[in-house]
């Protein structure tokens, strides 16, 4: 079969791989029709992500058909079309039962590698987590097929439904976690696919106003397109028109979705959030930040909110909302190639500028 495969820094190839096999019985195999290159793909497209081996299989947003499933997997059959979470868990452990999918113990074999964080296992990222074969392939194995994959109603296309294997959950669950009320200001850093998804999430969850803070002008483009505000940082002080946009208060909640590439968006957020609110962290950060202002976040009261998404319990309440149409998700594409143009996908992607989405077809 045909897969993106790693080799460095900037240096992704298509290339013929072995087809995935049953190892277990709570596998299936996934014949792919539709994936995607994420952010956070970006990282491992710049080195910057430990754990990784020449020849990896990259990817972690996908959906397709069901081809084949172990003898232990009961809800899924031949021919079925699911979306697979992002994230592998297994279903049974504490972490899983109490729906923090993101932290389960039992499908990441490498989780001491982790720093001592042990998150659950992940398609395509690194032996980190894992060392799953990942999406941007013809066909997936699919560890605990028998809790993690979703089947999709036939009336919903894949381009609406790809994204319910990440960052449509990530951005609601970072909306969720600021907890709005109705009337909040909500300011969000990063307008990037996860960032969009969490501007139309703060809107779907009752905020009044949501600021979007990037300075790409088709992500603020985007961002307005859902009501936001858009705040262009590379022309105006985002502290200052801040604070003249909350009558000098500040936003009740922010929400950092610029990531590991952007430590000074997670100092922004915290200095700008007012007394009493909510931080929410669903962008990927890893090791450590400097001069983090931990006295500003004890001394205004702040909550911190982050962590890995719990995909999982999110699928089917955000699949109802798809379905009752508050939420069309593939709005945010705007590339669509073939997977034999994976390479140049990455390329174009870590260029940005007029690219917010790109799905590739096998």
């Amino acid at each position: 079969m045909r897969a993106i495969c790693w080799y460095g820094r900037k240096d992704v190839r298509v290339e013929d791989v072995p087809e995935p096999k049953i190892l277990t019985k709570r596998d299936a195999i996934i014949k792919t029709t539709l994936t995607a290159i994420c952010g956070s793909d970006l990282h491992l497209y710049h080195g910057t992500v430990p754990g990784m081996r020449e020849g990896d299989i990259l990817g972690h947003e996908f959906m397709g058909e069901v081809v084949e499933v172990g003898t232990e997997v009961p809800n899924l059959k031949t021919g079925d079309r699911v979306v697979v979470p992002c994230s592998i868990a297994c279903g049974n452990c504490f972490f899983c039962q109490n729906g923090m999918t993101a932290l389960c113990d039992n499908s990441n074999p490498e989780s001491d590698l982790a720093d001592g964080a042990s998150p659950a296992g992940l398609f395509g990222y690194s032996h980190l987590f894992g060392g799953y074969a990942g999406g941007q392939a013809q066909y997936v194995r699919v560890p605990f097929a028998d809790f993690g994959p979703m089947k999709i109603p036939a009336d919903i296309g894949d381009e609406q439904a790809l994204f319910l294997t990440d960052i449509f959950p990530t951005g609601y669950m970072a909306a969720a976690n600021c907890d709005i009320r109705p009337g909040d200001v909500i300011a969000v850093w990063g307008c990037g696919p996860v960032g969009q998804f969490a501007i139309r999430s703060a809107f779907l969850l009752g905020a009044e106003r949501v600021i979007a803070i990037d300075n790409i002008p088709v992500r603020l483009d985007l961002a307005a397109a859902a009501g936001a505000t858009p705040l262009n940082f590379g022309e105006a002080d985002v502290a200052e028109q801040l604070k003249q946009l909350t009558a000098g208060r500040g936003p009740d909640a922010c929400i950092n979705a610029a990531g590991m590439s952007a430590p000074d968006a997670l100092r922004q957020a915290i200095l700008a959030c007012r007394k009493g609110g909510v931080v929410s962290v669903p962008g990927a950060c890893a090791g450590h930040v400097d001069k983090f202002p931990i006295g500003s976040a004890f001394l205004k009261g702040l909550t911190l909110k982050t962590g890995p998404t719990n995909v999982h319990p999110y699928q089917k309440p955000l699949l109802d909302r798809i379905e009752k149409g508050e939420i069309d998700p593939s709005f945010v594409i705007s590339h669509r190639l073939p997977l034999e143009e994976g390479p140049a996908g990455y390329s174009l992607f870590d260029g940005r500028d007029g690219c917010t989405k790109i799905v590739l077809k096998p």
